[in-house]
């Protein structure tokens, strides 16, 4: 029971994130068609800061509340209280720093444009905040399908917000006013939701519970401040050394498909409070045992993916953002060999001993000063591969002591490696794709794009460059799936990776789709 309400949740969160997917992943299409590449590159700037604050600033505040909703009966309502306050002080002190000290973001990123958006970007990180703690609270509260509803309607409104941006304004500050819009709207969702759910929670402030919350959110929250760093610093120092247009080609080639930080983040999410119980339990036996389960269903669709990509990179790149971002190639190839480490589930455990927080504050301090030190006296040597490797080294390096540490603490032994067999599986069927895959892409990819953008030039009228070449590379990569995916998922059939309850909610699915046809009374069978 307990893995099946697992799958569910999962499976709603997923799905949220699926459709909040399709609705975004126009955006950098269009983005890079409409604009320059000084513009796009200040528009990638501007949200790099502002994702980072988004994330850094609270300190992992917001994410207490997987903790203490689900133990703390009493004092839920002090709890979301306390998570409020502490988003919105916060988030107004470093708006009133934004627009006091505008010229730090331009002397960042060396761009003029930067300090003239800084107050705007100010008052976005402000809202958001405090408006982003709505998916967070619906799944702390184990509603999956309101989170589901929260993230849907969430990437539609922005996704309108922000292409109404492109088309009738094409300027960064746009963007900038858009976000603003899609924040207030987020905000009187959460407000609503809140008051619903959490019956006058604002009358329960309790002081010595607010930094009980601290003492439990801030390691984690420190912690997650320098993941950022790990993960994101390399950008910054792009930003000062390179040009806004060289940025741009940074950016995309550090690329990370949505979808797949969509499938972590939603098993993560239902794993948080589960992995809370058992440790209550002490039931370290069953934490291994879903934590395995997690990977594999992870490698199951990572592994794949990954081998796909890099078998048709340039392809990709170029059919996403044109020929003029063909130098992110390199960097993307770089970039996605941290896929297949993606797997490594850890953060469930982490947040379930308090002990752990601590000891990855420890690594990641040793990790991001190694980083920023080579970083720093390679600045003028490194090119942009060498900036996307070095940054990719720091989390390999972080990820293999973090595991580490995990293992160690759960009590992890060599027999439990049986659990992962279903990973390596996964890693043959993958492989097995991949070459046959590989020598499709190699016998197509020098005349099938100019073949597409003929058909669609003579049967659309299409005329626009950018267009013809999307719909050529499209077309080499729609090819290319075809191969792979089905010969991936026969080779894991095959290798008994696919397991019968799930074939049985493959069927299930397809029959909800493709409905049987129901025969006329009295017709002969």
């Amino acid at each position: 029971m307990a893995v099946a309400s697992l799958r569910q949740q999962s499976a709603w969160l997923l799905s949220a994130k699926v459709v909040g997917f399709c609705f975004s992943f126009v955006l950098p299409l269009v983005i890079v068609r409409y604009l320059d590449q000084e513009q796009v590159g200040n528009y990638r700037q501007a949200f790099l800061v502002i994702t980072n604050a988004v994330v850094i600033l609270p300190l992992g505040f917001s994410m207490s509340a997987y903790y203490f909703l689900a133990r703390e009966r009493e004092r839920r309502g002090a709890a979301i209280l306390n998570i409020l306050l502490f988003n919105f002080v916060v988030g107004g002190l470093a708006c009133l720093a934004f627009w006091l000290y505008p010229q730090v973001l331009g002397s960042v990123f060396q761009a003029d444009e930067m300090t003239q958006l800084a107050p705007k970007i100010g008052v976005v990180v402000w809202i958001w905040i405090f408006s982003t703690f709505l998916e967070t609270v619906a799944i702390a509260n184990q509603e999956a399908r309101a989170a589901t509803v929260f993230i849907v309607l969430a990437q539609f409104s922005k996704t309108v917000l922000m292409a109404s941006a492109v088309f009738v304004f094409s300027t960064v500050e746009a963007f900038i006013w858009a976000a603003m819009v899609q924040g207030v709207i987020q905000t009187a969702v959460l407000l609503w939701y809140l008051r619903s759910r959490f019956p006058r929670f604002w009358t329960q402030w309790n002081g010595s519970f607010f930094w009980e919350q601290m003492v439990y959110a801030v390691p984690f929250g420190l912690t997650g401040i320098l993941w950022i760093a790990q993960t994101d610093i390399h950008n910054y120092f792009v930003g000062y050394k390179f040009s806004s247009a060289d940025f741009a080609i940074y950016a995309y080639g550090c690329f990370e498909i949505p979808l797949i930080s969509m499938l972590a983040e939603s098993v993560n999410s239902v794993l948080i409070p589960r992995m809370n119980v058992l440790q209550m339990r002490r039931d370290r036996e069953e934490m291994i045992r879903l934590t395995a389960r997690a990977m594999g269903k992870l490698a199951f669709a990572y592994f794949p993916i990954y081998v796909f990509l890099l078998i048709t990179a340039r392809t990709f790149i170029v059919t996403l953002f044109t020929e003029r971002y063909e130098q992110s190639v390199t960097v993307f190839v770089v970039n996605i060999t941290l896929l297949p480490f993606a797997i490594l589930v850890m953060d469930p455990i982490v947040r379930s001993y308090k002990e752990l927080g601590r000891l990855f504050l420890l690594t990641r301090i040793f990790v991001i000063t190694c980083l920023v030190g080579v970083l720093y006296f390679g600045l003028d040597s490194f090119g942009l591969r060498g900036m996307i490797t070095t940054a990719v080294v720091a989390v390999l390096v972080e990820r293999s002591i973090a595991t580490t540490l995990v293992a160690s603490k759960v009590g992890l032994k060599l027999h439990h490696l049986r659990l992962l067999k279903n990973v390596a599986k996964t890693a043959v069927a993958a492989a097995i794709a991949g070459v046959l895959t590989y020598f499709v892409y190699t016998g197509i990819v020098n005349y099938v794009p100019a073949y597409g953008a003929r058909l669609a030039g003579e049967w659309f009228a299409i005329t626009k460059p950018t267009v013809l070449s999307f719909v050529g590379g499209g077309l080499v990569l729609g090819i290319c799936g075809a191969v792979f995916a089905p010969t991936y998922l026969l080779a894991a059939n095959m290798l008994g990776i696919i397991d019968s309850e799930e074939k049985a909610g493959v069927r299930k699915l397809w029959r909800r789709i493709m409905p049987p046809r129901v025969r006329p009374v009295g017709q002969n069978v």
